[in-house]
């Protein structure tokens, strides 16, 4: 049985980063944390960091045994109390021009990215009805905006948005909520996975491809690098996921930016809907990306 009175959460891809910290903070708080791993390494490190009554779980959300092996494992501890809360936070990172990334990291994305995230999300509905608990998904801006260079990304995150919609009003007659998170950039390592992922497809890049798109791409780390050396903690988010857990009655969407860049990103997705289509990209790029032509 859990040993908490708060209740049971599960949470993938806490090997690192923001996932990390969530599992963590709410350890802290006093929930049952079952912190979702890819190595034992990983599980011993967020071991370490956290009270006993954090349970690690290895689970890589791209392999149906582990998930099941982890859904069982949960089943047993929750019992008939069921489980409170599933935060999908696992990501991959596939960053370059669409034109060159290896198709391998395109299916990992997607692996990782959407079709993880519905596998995992169908093995633990049975414990979140029976809690009446909530589904959270980390989403991305990108996932209301497309960006160039995270091509794959955004396709991932617009996935994972369609997914939220669809599964919140199916699961309304069973009192299971469906929320989605938007974090704004953190202080994450992200920006080495990015760096690391574009070199990966610059090193199978043509002479003629690297001439079109190797000085744009890495203005575009530069920016990447420059946003999350400034950007929020990852407490902030891992607090409004508490209070995503705590309403009784929650939000469709939380953000995690502050009052003026919910205004301009609300604005944003209002403009991409009410402007025509190819307007509206011109438009965006100019601004935000003019300086990459």
């Amino acid at each position: 049985m859990i040993k908490s009175n708060k209740g049971a959460v599960v949470i993938t891809g806490t090997s690192t980063g923001l996932g990390r910290e969530i599992a963590l903070f709410l350890d802290k708080t006093g929930y049952q944390v079952f912190a979702g791993v890819r190595t034992e390494k990983d599980a011993e490190s967020l071991k370490e960091a956290a009270s006993g009554n954090l349970i690690p779980i290895i689970m890589d959300i791209t392999k149906e045994e582990q998930i099941r092996s982890a859904s069982e494992l949960v089943s047993l501890a929750v019992g008939d109390e069921g489980l409170l809360a599933l935060v999908n936070n696992a990501t991959a990172i596939v960053f370059g021009p669409l034109e060159c990334v290896p198709i391998e990291d395109v299916r990992e994305n997607f692996e990782v990215g959407i079709i993880g995230q519905i596998a995992v999300t169908q093995a633990f509905l049975p414990m979140l009805r029976k809690a009446k608990g909530r589904v959270i998904n980390i989403s991305s801006e990108c996932g209301r905006i497309a960006d160039p260079y995270f091509g794959l990304l955004c396709a991932a995150k617009f996935a994972l948005e369609s997914f939220t919609d669809s599964l919140r009003m199916e699961l309304y007659s069973s009192n299971v909520k469906v929320v989605s998170i938007f974090p704004d950039q953190l202080k994450t390592d992200v920006s080495k996975k990015v760096e690391a992922s574009y070199e990966k497809t610059f090193a199978n890049m043509s002479p003629e491809a690297k001439a079109i798109y190797d000085k744009n791409s890495r203005i575009y780390i530069q920016q990447t690098v420059a946003g999350h050396m400034s950007g929020m903690s990852c407490e902030k988010i891992a607090n409004i996921i508490l209070n995503s857990l705590e309403d009784k009655n929650p939000k469709r969407q939380y953000f995690g930016y502050s009052t003026s860049s919910i205004f301009w990103s609300s604005l944003t997705s209002l403009l991409k809907r009410l402007l025509p289509h190819q307007y509206f990209y011109d438009l965006y790029f100019n601004i935000y990306y003019g300086h990459l032509k």
